[in-house]
């Protein structure tokens, strides 16, 4: 049977981090609700595209129109049983909404599975639910996560890691590895 999962997003979160897990948990039978504070469902976000280019840091490119599906101001945490939290650049102010943060920390207090990618985990140290966790991020957030009491993982961009309920992962090359890691998380079968 299905789960029913949250995703908060924003405007300018990472257009593959955010359209990837969308469809692939849509996709192996899971309900995802996606929400921005501010929007209902039926808005869209805009997306960024981050791309590795050679350069000292990822380029970013305007993305796709993300339509959102669910109205954040009806949103209840316990009505649903995982939280996603793309990258990009929403966490960096999707971490000062007070219900942002509170719907963060629910899915902690409560042990359910989350899932952040790349700069979600700036959201996850903004919500200070990082203390002893192991979590991986975009390299640029270490700090983020070493501040706020976590142990940054520090391993190759293409890889994830799980900490009890949490799976975390450096960016989208990762989304095989950091999909496979939660959908076990969800106790997802696949059949072949």
């Amino acid at each position: 049977m299905g789960k029913k999962i949250l995703m908060i997003c924003g405007d300018y979160c990472e257009d593959y981090e955010t359209m990837v897990p969308y469809q692939t948990l849509l996709a192996i039978g899971h309900t995802v609700h996606a929400v921005c504070p501010g929007k209902k469902a039926g808005d869209s976000i805009a997306t960024a595209i981050h791309d590795f280019e050679g350069d000292q840091t990822y380029s970013e490119k305007r993305g796709h129109n993300f339509a959102l599906n669910a109205s954040f101001d009806d949103i209840n945490a316990s009505h649903y049983d995982a939280l996603v939290i793309p990258g990009g650049r929403g966490p960096e102010y999707l971490r000062m909404n007070d219900a942002v943060i509170a719907l963060v920390r629910h899915f902690f207090s409560t042990n359910k599975p989350v899932a952040a990618v790349c700069h979600g985990a700036q959201l996850l140290a903004g919500a200070r639910v990082l203390e002893g966790r192991l979590c991986s991020a975009y390299p640029a957030c270490r700090a983020e996560v070493e501040l706020a009491g976590g142990r940054y993982a520090d391993i190759p961009i293409d890889q994830a890691v799980t900490d009890g309920n949490l799976v975390t992962a450096p960016a989208w090359p990762a989304h095989p590895a950091w999909l496979s890691q939660f959908i076990a998380l969800l106790g997802t079968r696949i059949s072949h």
